[in-house]
């Protein structure tokens, strides 16, 4: 089993940077890589990014490239979303999951409870 915690979201204007955090326990040696996924009222979960646990190599979605950063403290087992030039269009509950290297949510075994980012223009 695989626990993964949120947290790190809140409200901010369009323009501001937020940092969400994703702290992982449990069986660790078990994570292959870590994503990172967004959910808007009404819509679909869709990828934002994720690092592989062995290599630290980064994928992203084409709407994040250039403003989101995803990386990994090692020592504390957490994953971090730096996100800068927040617009409106990032509003959305975002959670953090561990599974195989995947764009598709189906893809991750291991999901967070989520940590709500709204931004206000």
């Amino acid at each position: 089993q695989v626990q993964l915690v949120e947290s790190g979201g809140g409200v901010v204007l369009a323009g501001a940077s937020l940092r969400l955090l994703c702290a992982v326990s449990g069986r660790t040696s078990t994570t292959h890589n870590m994503g990172w996924f967004l959910q808007a009222p009404g819509k679909e979960r869709g990828f934002v990014g994720l690092i592989n646990w062995s290599d630290d190599s980064t994928d992203y979605a084409d709407s994040v490239k250039g403003r989101f950063t995803i990386s990994r403290y090692y020592t504390k087992n957490t994953v971090y979303l730096q996100m800068n030039s927040l617009h409106a269009d990032d509003t959305a509950v975002y959670y953090c999951a561990a599974g195989t290297r995947s764009h598709d949510p189906s893809e991750y075994r291991y999901w967070g409870q989520g940590t709500q980012v709204t931004v206000s223009s």
